[in-house]
């Protein structure tokens, strides 16, 4: 096991600080997670990738990406984690010779078939076992340890007790997910979709029938009366950001977080909010106070209710959503800079939803403390003042009195 931490001028110091994995749909998405503190993005290719749904990266997204990410010293990490049916096959060596030639540093592989080419290939970049592999075990980690791997993406079923033995004895490096959506079943092992839309949770293109609202009968009688919410699967989200200390301690390698189909203020809150997190812990661990200023901050993103997912023991019906469906977030993302103009105060923003004079303002930055204002004006491109802000990624000019920077986001306060 690795030192995790050592004595500097007379205080403990993480000297093992993990990566920040985020996740990203798009390019837009991509640098704001690196921008906001992510040391690695993971994005899906348009082909060998689950989320069919997402905006899916080319070859020369996948490019930029990685030219943008190594400007910033992140990586980039590719899911290829598509289980191959026999006419997914013709394509994927030229595919990955590609994405090494690219530069990215890792692909994240469920298929054997793929696991075992990537090596064959002699690649430069790293082989990570997806978490669809459920991996749950050391002697699982020793086998692909076997086989040449690099990391190990454990399944969200495994608890922190566990954690510890794995972590105590792991041959090669673990990824654990922190925050973020989780699966009914075993991650990616749901056969609803298949059943009810035809379209195949293992190939992307999962219909999340887990979260759709069902009647219940029991011998032929519907049991939910009439006017009752119908009954739902959904599991709460999982969030550890009152376990990141923990975590840190065992010497995780890199902290996961889940949502390439989440918004671009999703993805920023919860990123800086973690960077935020991990930063503040290892400069001084032993002093560190997690009160609710991170679980706060998260909250402010459009999420479900969240729980601790396995980090305990198997989640129970307190872990459920079940029909109590609860997804508002509690700020609304109004505005993104895109220039600042210190002798006149003013900001350039591209406006992202409706906000209007007499809005109070939230600014949240990775190179700064969040700063409040209220709207006082609102300026069109032609320098014509409005009253109202409605025309989405329209070019707008907003007073601030205290500095910001380009791309910090700003969120409506709600009313008291």
């Amino acid at each position: 096991m690795k030192e995790i931490s050592k004595i500097i001028d007379g205080k403990r110091v993480i000297i093992k600080k993990p990566e920040l994995l985020a996740p990203a749909g798009n390019l837009e998405k991509l640098k704001i997670a690196i921008l906001y503190g992510a040391d690695a993005v993971f994005v899906g290719g348009k082909e060998f990738s689950l989320r069919s749904q997402a905006s899916n990266f080319t070859l020369e997204d996948i490019k930029e990406g990685v030219e943008f990410a190594r400007k910033h010293n992140a990586h980039i990490h590719v899911t290829c984690n598509i289980i191959l049916h026999q006419d997914n096959i013709e394509g994927i060596e030229d595919y990955l010779r590609k994405l090494d030639e690219i530069g990215v540093s890792a692909i994240i592989v469920a298929d054997p078939y793929i696991l075992t080419l990537a090596k064959k290939l002699n690649l430069s970049l790293e082989v990570h076992v997806s978490t669809q592999l459920s991996s749950l075990n050391l002697k699982a980690i020793e086998f692909y340890h076997s086989m040449g791997m690099d990391r190990v993406v454990l399944g969200r079923e495994v608890t922190f007790e566990d954690l510890k033995e794995i972590m105590t004895h792991t041959p090669i490096d673990i990824e654990y997910f922190i925050h973020g959506a989780m699966c009914i079943a075993y991650s990616g092992r749901c056969m609803l979709s298949n059943y009810f839309s035809r379209r195949d949770a293992n190939r992307g293109g999962c219909s999340q029938s887990c979260r759709w609202y069902y009647d219940l009968y029991e011998n032929d009688s519907l049991i939910n009366e009439e006017g009752e919410i119908p009954f739902s699967m959904s599991s709460k989200d999982m969030s550890l950001v009152h376990h990141i200390g923990e975590l840190i301690e065992l010497g995780v390698d890199s902290f996961k977080i889940e949502g390439r189909m989440k918004s671009l203020h999703y993805i920023a809150t919860v990123v800086s909010t973690y960077r935020k997190l991990i930063d503040a812990y290892c400069e001084n661990p032993d002093a560190f106070i997690n009160d609710d200023f991170y679980y706060n901050e998260l909250l402010k993103s459009a999420n479900r209710a969240l729980c601790h997912g396995f980090f305990y023991e198997n989640p129970t019906s307190n872990e459920q959503l079940f029909n109590l469906r609860d997804e508002h977030p509690t700020q609304e993302f109004v505005m993104r800079v895109l220039d600042y103009d210190e002798k006149t105060g003013m900001a350039c923003i591209e406006q992202r939803n409706y906000f209007k004079v007499g809005d109070k303002i939230e600014i949240f930055s990775p190179s700064h403390e969040n700063i409040y204002f209220e709207v006082q004006h609102i300026y069109n491109e032609d320098k014509e003042e409005i009253e109202i802000a409605n025309h989405p990624m329209e070019i707008l000019y907003v007073p601030i009195n205290i500095k910001v920077e380009t791309n910090d986001l700003g969120r409506k306060v709600p009313h008291d």
